[in-house]
């Protein structure tokens, strides 16, 4: 079992930054993937951003610009900073992991966003 610690979310005005942090604990395998994704009231969960293990990281065209992910991998650690917020960004926000090996994958308990105009 994998466990994900999220926190960082809140409301902030159009154009105002937010950080979020996601760590993992648990029975964590080196080669991993972590990102965040969002979802909207009546709308599908979508990648916002990912960072894997090798170093690649993976953006959705609406943040990028704007939003950086970054990871700490010795503290198990994923970070995105959200940078001239917009009310479209709108969202809970949840912490994914995944190990394309073993195909595992958990999920956080989310954090909510929320942009006023």
């Amino acid at each position: 079992q994998v466990q994900l610690m999220e926190s960082g979310g809140g409301l902030v005005q159009t154009g105002g930054s937010l950080r979020l942090s996601c760590a993992a604990s648990g029975s964590i395998f080196r080669i991993n993937t972590m990102g965040w994704y969002r979802q909207a009231p009546g709308k599908e969960r979508d990648l916002v951003a990912s960072f894997s293990s090798g170093g690649i990281t993976n953006y959705a065209d609406s943040v990028k610009g704007r939003f950086t992910i970054s990871r700490d991998s010795a503290q198990n650690t994923v970070y995105l900073q959200m940078n001239s917020l917009k009310p479209e960004d709108t969202a809970m926000y949840y912490c994914r992991y995944y190990e394309s090996f073993s195909r595992r994958e958990y999920w956080g308990q989310g954090t909510q966003v929320t942009v006023s105009s």
